[in-house]
């Protein structure tokens, strides 16, 4: 059996309007991940602050 080559395709108007309409903002993530870093070292400083007090 002989293997046939593999075309390429072209790239259409569509294929590269489908690139251009992907954008996605992800600006609500990054303020989540911001609050959670502040909210998370906020209470492992206060832990350790009571392990002291506790001790």
């Amino acid at each position: 059996m002989a293997k046939r080559k593999r075309q390429s395709r072209k790239p259409t108007s569509v294929d590269k309007l489908r690139g251009r309409e992907f954008n996605p903002d992800y600006s609500y993530v990054l303020q989540d991940l911001k609050r959670i870093v502040t909210l998370a070292s906020f209470f492992i400083v206060s832990l350790i602050v009571l392990s002291f007090i506790l001790n």
